[in-house]
Order: C-alpha cells, then structure tokens, then sequence
C-alpha cells in the first residue's frame, strides 16, 4: 500500500469493500463490537480484499489524518479475532498521504465464510455503502458458495416421488452407465435427488425436482422464465432442460433469422439457467425481446469476485451451483449446458458484426444480465 493506491481508492465511492472512517475509537465494547461488525460485513460480502480508510472524511474524502499510537495492530487483531467466527484475518499500515498519516486497514479475502459477531450471533453484509444484517437467503447463499451446504439436496416435504419424471430419471442412469433396468432407490437417494424424510417415506430433493420435476414451479415458484415480446408475454414452466427448450423455441419463432447467432443467445441462457440463484425466491428468469435487443437476465450476481472482465476471460469459472451442474451434464444429449461457463468472450465474437454485446452484474441487486443486439 503506497500514496498512488491510497489516490486510486479515493477515486471511489464507498461499497461493499470500501469504506472511509475519519476516526477510530476503541475505549468501550461498543465501539470494539462496532469496528468488528464493520470487518465482518466487508467480509462476508462478494469480492476480493476489502479496505477501511481511517483519517478521511467519509463525505468529502478529504484526508484528516490519524495518530498512528492509536493504532495498535495487534490489539485490532486480538478485538477482531475474539468477537468474530471464524477469525477474519486483517493487516493494519500506514501511508503518509498529501502531508498526513492515513491508516489502511485491509481485509483479506475470505474463504470461510459466513463470518458471525459471537456477542450477538448476527452475520452481518454491506449493501453499497451501508452495513446490515444478513438475510437468511444471503447467509445460505455464503455457506453454499464455501462448501458448506449444499441446498440441492434439501427435501421438499410436500412434494411426492410421483411429483418427479420417472422416464427422465431412466434416461440419467441410462447415460450414466449404472444400471440396466429401473434405478433402485438407494441409487436415487446416493445421487441426492430424493431424501428420506419418515419411515421409509422419501420426497424429492430441491435438486431432483430442478432437474426431473414434472413441474417444480408448485413446489419452487422462482423455478420460471418469463418472455416478454411484441407478441406478448409467456410464462414458461417445467425442470430445467424443458425450460430450457421451450425458451429456445420461442426465441425462434420471434427472431425468424437463421443468419441470427443463436448459439451465442443459447449459452447465455444455459448460463443463466444453471449459474442463477435459486435461493432468490422472489425473481426467475427474464427474456426480454425488442427490435433492437434480446435481454436476458437472471438473479445471481457474478461469484468469480465480482468482476466481470474476469469472469469473460476465465475459462473454467467457479459455478454457484456445481451440483446441478455436474448433474445436468449427464442428460446433456442437445449439449445445451456443455459449453455453458467457458468464458464468455466467444458470445462478443459471435456477434463482432451486429454490434456490441453487454454484460452487466449488479451486485448490489444480485442480477446479471447480458444484452445482444438486433
């Protein structure tokens, strides 16, 4: 950490991984409790390192200055590590800047997260500039993406093993190469798509029903595409892979241009289909078509730290949901999902004589969206 990048950080407005303090104040528990809660929201929010600047002026961001004796790094440390679980592990410097000491405090990316303030048991979250308490979805969302959950294979207790497509579920063993006749139910369960709830009794899992679900949108009511057009708006239903080829279909028909690169729109909404968040209950899929562009857009914001030139780039990107991934693969006889998440470069290049292609994350809002030209 240097002037130039204390210049560069001033550039910016505070988010989810900045924030300005013209002071810090650590002589009650409260005021310990306060800066442990600000660490820990930086922290369990998307992203790579984040920064608190103490000694400018959150408003102004003009550099106050800081008396580095009040600074004492391993007592930041030690307050930081008794009031939060897992520990987040932070630096404390100092950078003279335009005649004053600034003092950075750096939070290290976190791969274990949700972190928790143990006083309070709270996980806390930055929305934009401003930190909150988690939500219950945010605080899934975070065990999910470090490994510790993995909510596919919850059971929906009111779904019934009728409400799955049996000859769907054949044709995945099938491909898979495990068994000759009907899957036996132990197989079933081992793969996680039923779960044994009672007595023998077994419902379908969050996971089976996305996959081979008759028709998971009365148990999953986000598990939907909605279309808008010119010729009006469809509401498409049914597991992923029929979703998937009605969308398709649809697109089509209302596009009518052979010439139009549709294997370019084809991956993106493979991608939105396998890589939006299902723990999101409140938005499903959007299709928007216009004269001049299609949008799709999915609730999910990037997990690959939030930057999408990255996210372009990487070949082989981390997936929100590697479950479902590796499972709809089996069933991928149309190869819909194979290319799926393999940089998303080759979508511009498709369309390097139409026009610009635009991805747009907006992580404040957990969307992404991706705009192709007419």
């Amino acid at each position: 950490m240097d002037a130039d990048r204390i210049r560069q950080l001033l550039r910016r407005e505070e988010n989810p991984k900045l924030d300005f303090k013209a002071t810090l104040h650590l002589r009650t528990e409260g005021e310990k409790k306060e800066l442990t809660r600000d660490v820990i929201a930086i922290a369990n929010s998307r992203g790579g390192r984040g920064y608190i600047l103490f000694g400018i002026e959150d408003k102004t961001k003009k550099p106050l200055g800081i008396e580095p004796k009040y600074f004492n790094e391993e007592q930041i440390q030690q307050i930081i590590y008794n009031r939060s679980d897992p520990p987040v592990s932070v630096t404390v410097e100092f950078v003279e800047y335009e005649g004053v000491n600034i003092a950075v405090l750096t939070i290290f990316k976190s791969h274990h997260k949700p972190h928790q303030m143990l006083q309070t048991g709270a996980f806390y979250i930055r929305r934009g500039s401003t930190t909150d308490i988690a939500r219950r979805s945010e605080i899934a969302q975070m065990m999910q993406e470090n490994g510790l959950q993995t909510y596919e294979t919850v059971p929906l207790l009111k779904a019934k093993m009728e409400d799955l497509d049996k000859e769907l579920l054949q044709e995945y063993f099938s491909n898979l190469k495990v068994c000759d006749d009907t899957p036996n139910i132990f197989l079933i369960e081992a793969l996680g798509f039923i779960s044994e709830i009672d007595n023998g009794e077994y419902s379908p899992t969050i996971g089976g029903m996305l996959v081979f679900g008759k028709n998971p949108s009365l148990f999953l009511p986000q598990c939907y595409v909605k279309l808008i057009s010119s010729e009006g708006i469809t509401h498409i239903t049914g597991n992923i892979y029929s979703m998937m080829h009605q969308s398709l279909e649809l697109i089509r028909n209302i596009i009518s241009d052979d010439t139009y690169p549709f294997d370019a729109v084809e991956e993106s909404l493979a991608n939105a289909m396998l890589h939006r968040d299902y723990l999101d209950v409140a938005r499903g899929i959007l299709i928007d078509i216009t004269d001049d562009f299609i949008e799709i857009s999915n609730p999910g914001a990037l997990v690959a730290g939030n930057i999408t030139l990255k996210y372009m780039r990487d070949k082989n990107p981390q997936r929100r949901n590697p479950w479902l991934y590796q499972r709809l693969l089996i069933l991928d006889y149309k190869r819909h999902f194979i290319k799926a998440g393999t940089g998303m470069l080759s979508m511009k290049e498709a369309f390097a004589d139409r026009g610009k292609v635009k991805f747009i994350n907006l992580g404040s809002r957990n969307l992404f969206k991706v705009v192709f030209p007419r």
